[in-house]
């Protein structure tokens, strides 16, 4: 359920301008550790799905508050999403920001017909929005991830029941990135 406005932030549909102050809140939040995560590496040569990346900014100044966005995935071989990243300034979390931003990204992906989000984080915190611990062994990600840290959505009725394999990131080719993205779509 997309939460109501607050008066000290909005949450606004990702616009190509907003890219730079993007880039900036995740070095800040993250730093340069963020490039050696399995996650990102999934992320790397792949367009973010562009209907599906959102930003909150500060109800005065339009100031840059927050952002997320979702990423094209495949996992066995069925088509999903990958959450993140999901970035607040760091003086302001706590304050509902994160979850704003997850509730909108995660109403706008069940709208526009997606059936999965899958996400490595703190299992407490994404909780709360309904993500839940896939087990062990089910889905893997390249590279280390702590499977603990494993969690995914299902939007469509127990589409993540039947979740397993191995994650892979979408080529821009692919149907999934392509609509995503103004490409012409070649499915594999």
């Amino acid at each position: 359920m997309t939460p109501p406005p607050s008066p000290l932030w909005q949450i606004l549909p990702e616009r190509t301008e907003d890219a730079p102050s993007v880039a900036a809140l995740t070095e800040l939040s993250f730093g340069p550790g963020r490039f050696a995560k399995s996650a990102y590496r999934l992320r790397e040569g792949v367009d973010p799905v562009a209907n599906l990346g959102f930003v909150a900014v500060a109800g005065k100044d339009g100031r840059l508050l927050g952002s997320i966005r979702f990423w094209p995935v495949v996992v066995g071989k069925e088509k999903n999403l990958l959450l993140g990243p999901l970035v607040v300034d760091p003086a302001l979390r706590g304050q509902g920001i994160g979850i704003s931003l997850m509730q909108t990204g995660i109403d706008q992906a069940r709208a526009t017909g997606h059936s999965g989000i899958i996400l490595v984080g703190d299992e407490p915190y994404y909780v709360r929005v309904g993500f839940a611990r896939i087990p062990p062994g089910k889905v893997r990600f390249p590279g280390p991830v702590d499977p603990a840290r494993i969690l995914g959505l299902s939007l469509k009725a127990n589409a993540m029941l039947t979740l397993s394999g191995e994650v892979r990131r979408v080529p821009l080719d692919h149907a999934i990135a392509a609509s995503s993205a103004g490409v012409a779509a070649a499915i594999p």
